[in-house]
């Protein structure tokens, strides 16, 4: 162990005689965190003092300021694929998403520093690589005021939850609108981490916890992983923070204003970090500390966490990475996929809770009832835990699919996960399945910059379609299964359908004049007994329809040649079987 005086030390200098590593929170009265400045200097004098840490700029985000990852390998190796073929872990740690709920900024400092300056501690990264992200949403993080985060107890001065082009970076990882989130996809698909960390704060009822836990849905995650996730790896970080006198609770999602009544599991699709992350199978966890514990607590449980996954992924690390491994090859080889959930309230367990009572009383402001919750009523009960999901859609992924060079907004998205993808040589007609939107439902309001659509509805159709030289082959048979048919099926909730990226389809482009095809249309209806009796059925079924000549005039219309067959056509083909393509 090392002596007090040599620990004090370090914390001053990061090791003798090396530059000054003691963390503005540690400077501080434990009720400040870092800017995003002296952040990104005090990591760069970390990999001044140490060989074993390496800072890498990744790009630029949307603040104009760099994004940078920091490296921390014990045998100085900084290259991903020699780390992996040494079959090391990979713990990637995100900070700042959320710049107002800045625990993990500060937390993770010291805990790296830490984690080199102590050689018991040191001895757990043997076999496990630290990847950080100091401050992911740095256009947040320079926006810096005391009063936004209104229900949230210290620090004194913090981010906002924006980034600079107000979006919310926790809501946008599969449409990627932000630089920040092209950047995260490179250094996600560069570094392919085991283990995923999101620092956060929590909103929402008061109770006893500082610390709450969001893990990866283990419904919707690889099943060889979930098994380990839930049987083992959970149990071990609960037990390890409550040995750390820092007992956990799963995020609470409540059934009612208030958690008496029970709490659900968060189901993160991919918008969110872990719901992306889990596509590529890695466990990933969402830490929420509560926010009206002092700030102080909040840093010191997120340390406490973070050193708990940390002694976990060292232990298990060989498990970890086989278990990974067979997920893959199972997503490889995996023929069916579940997009859309629903929860399943007949499967209800009861956990321990630590609460406070729910009480009501008037309001100062209304003369209304209004909640609050007695800390002199201190509680511990059990409470329904809802954690059970089932899948409401499911798809059979075809061989490929074939997207028309035209859609380089989904092209570039794809290229960012790098996606593996071929282009047709030349032209080419191919017998596909195609999709016809028939339904949907569009937000009336902005949702991060979209008006994102909901419980879209398709027909199916096997049809011989042209594709033209230039067209992107994608083939499942990659690692990015998964992100692929959750992106390019339009019935899933987070699909590039449902963020707008095909939205032109959905608008017709040709159409007629009613007193030139009143007589076309008559001359149809001569001609096709069948098309005058749909007709004729529909007005027997509808009278507002039965009383509209314009209505029937395009239901004639859409049951003709003339109306253009690209009209609600998802333009994205499905191949169903593999054939020789010229590429």
């Amino acid at each position: 162990m090392l002596t007090t005086l040599l620990l004090a030390t370090l914390l001053t200098t990061g090791s003798p005689g090396k530059a000054d590593l003691k963390t503005p929170y540690e400077k501080g009265n434990g009720n400040i965190t870092a800017t995003y400045d002296e952040t990104i200097e005090w990591y760069k004098n970390f990999d001044k003092a140490y060989d074993e840490v390496k800072m890498v700029p990744y790009g630029y985000t949307d603040s104009g300021r760099l994004l940078h990852l920091v490296i921390v390998s014990t045998d100085k190796d900084f290259d991903p694929a020699s780390i992996k073929q040494k079959n090391k872990r990979v713990l990637l740690i995100q900070n700042g998403i959320h710049p107002g709920e800045p625990e993990g900024i500060d937390a993770t400092m010291m805990l790296a520093r830490d984690y080199l300056a102590d050689k018991n501690k040191r001895k757990q990264l043997d076999n496990v690589v630290l990847a950080i992200i100091p401050v992911y949403n740095i256009g947040g993080a320079l926006n810096r005021n005391s009063h936004t985060r209104t229900n949230q107890n210290g620090p004194e001065v913090y981010g906002f939850r924006g980034n600079a082009r107000n979006l919310d970076l926790n809501r946008d990882y599969i449409k990627t609108d932000s630089r920040n989130a092209k950047l995260f996809h490179l250094i996600f698909r560069d570094w392919d981490p085991d283990v995923f960390m999101d620092n956060h704060t929590s909103n929402g009822a008061d109770y006893q916890y500082v610390m709450t836990l969001i893990a990866t849905q283990h419904n919707k995650l690889n099943t060889t992983l979930a098994k380990y996730l839930s049987e083992k790896m959970v149990p071990t970080l609960y037990a390890g923070m409550k040995k750390d006198k820092y007992p956990m609770v799963p995020y609470m999602n409540t059934v009612d204003e208030t958690p008496d009544k029970g709490i659900i599991g968060f189901m993160e699709s991919p918008r969110y970090a872990t719901g992306y992350t889990a596509l590529y199978n890695t466990i990933g966890f969402v830490p929420e500390t509560h926010m009206l514990k002092p700030f102080k607590q909040r840093v010191d449980a997120t340390y406490k966490l973070m050193e708990n996954m940390i002694e976990t992924v060292h232990r298990d690390a060989d498990e970890i990475g086989k278990l990974r491994a067979k997920a893959k090859q199972e997503t490889l080889q995996q023929q069916s996929f579940n997009l859309n959930w629903q929860l399943d309230t007949t499967k209800v367990e009861q956990i321990p809770f630590l609460g406070y009572a729910a009480k009501y009383k008037p309001s100062d402001v209304s003369g209304l009832e209004r909640l609050y919750y007695d800390r002199k009523a201190p509680y511990s009960k059990n409470i329904n835990y809802y954690n059970t999901f089932t899948p409401t859609t499911i798809v059979e992924k075809p061989v490929a699919y074939i997207i028309p060079f035209a859609w380089h907004e989904v092209i570039d998205r794809l290229k960012t996960n790098k996606v593996e993808m071929q282009q047709l040589t030349k032209d080419t007609t191919i017998a596909v399945d195609t999709y016809y939107i028939t339904d949907y439902k569009t937000s009336p309001r902005a949702y991060e910059g979209h008006y994102i659509h909901t419980d879209v509805k398709v027909e199916k159709r096997t049809m011989q379609r042209q594709f033209l030289k230039g067209d992107y082959v994608v083939y499942l048979n990659q690692e990015a299964n998964r992100f692929l048919v959750e992106t390019l099926e339009p019935q899933a909730v987070d699909s590039y359908f449902a963020w707008n990226f095909f939205d032109s389809i959905l608008m017709q482009k040709e159409y007629f004049s009613s007193y030139v095809f009143e007589d076309l249309a008559a001359d149809y209806l001569k001609k096709d007994p069948e098309l005058r009796k749909k007709l004729e059925d529909r007005r027997k079924a509808d009278p507002e329809f039965a009383k509209n000549a314009r209505a029937q005039l395009d239901f004639v219309y859409r049951n003709t040649p003339h109306y253009e067959p690209t009209h609600n056509m998802y333009p994205v083909g499905r191949l169903m079987q593999d054939m020789k393509l010229p590429l």
